[in-house]
């Protein structure tokens, strides 16, 4: 997902840097409100954060200046919002275009807009409105997880189609939708399957945080999850 430094043209840079930085600014108030309003949240934070940078480090070759991995977007978004997963996604594309060659610096608004902004928003949306069904957290995370993943690597498309339009722009997406899907629809499922371990331990071992951050609601989770009680027989 994450575009090569240099590979996009100046003005796209731009662009993606001017749509990108409202919604860092204001993720970074948001996490500001959220970690006065509930101290405990930072550690939890700081776990998202690390999900993410972790698995999107994970890269494969795929579309030329660019790449597949997992993203780990959806966790941070569902927890926190959104914004909050803009600036997580920053941090962590900031470190590994610096330490790892991947990605890139003039990219970075690029790489923020899909994998911290798009991606989230997404996986955020599919979270709440499955919740809202009453079909569960464990099948609305996973669902958040997965979308999340595509729609950053759908974005990427958009914006290296964008870039790119050889020989139209709908040709150019066409193409870099069919490359990226041999590999970015199972790094999806895996992603959206290990994100549901994760988010088991976190009800088992944080129920009572994730209360208070209103990811999840008692009313529609087993109390014994909840009330960290071992289930009876």
């Amino acid at each position: 997902m994450h575009i090569m430094e240099g590979f996009l043209p100046l003005e796209w840079c731009i662009v993606w840097f001017a749509l990108s930085i409202p919604v860092v600014l204001y993720g970074i108030l948001r996490i500001k409100k959220i970690t006065e309003e509930v101290p405990e949240s930072k550690s939890l934070l700081a776990v998202s954060g690390a999900f993410m940078f972790i698995l999107s480090s994970l890269k494969i070759p795929s579309v030329t200046g660019s790449c597949s991995h997992p993203t780990g977007n959806g966790l941070g978004a569902v927890i926190f919002g959104p914004a909050v997963a803009a600036v997580l996604a920053t941090i962590v594309l900031l470190f590994q275009a610096i330490l790892l060659a991947h990605g890139g610096l003039t990219t970075l608004g690029a790489n923020i807009f899909s994998m911290g902004i798009i991606g989230p928003l997404v996986a955020w949306i599919a979270y709440k409105s499955i919740t809202k069904a009453g079909l569960g957290s464990v099948i609305a995370i996973f669902f958040a997880a997965f979308l999340g993943d595509l729609l950053t690597y759908v974005t990427t498309a958009i914006q290296l189609s964008l870039a790119f339009p050889i020989p139209t722009f709908g040709d150019a997406l066409f193409k870099f939708l069919v490359i990226f899907a041999y590999t970015q629809l199972p790094l999806a499922i895996a992603e959206g399957l290990l994100t549901v371990v994760i988010w088991n331990g976190l009800k088992s071992l944080k129920p009572r945080l994730l209360e208070k951050l209103k990811v999840i609601n008692p009313k529609y989770e087993n109390l014994a999850e909840t009330e960290n009680i071992p289930k009876p027989n």
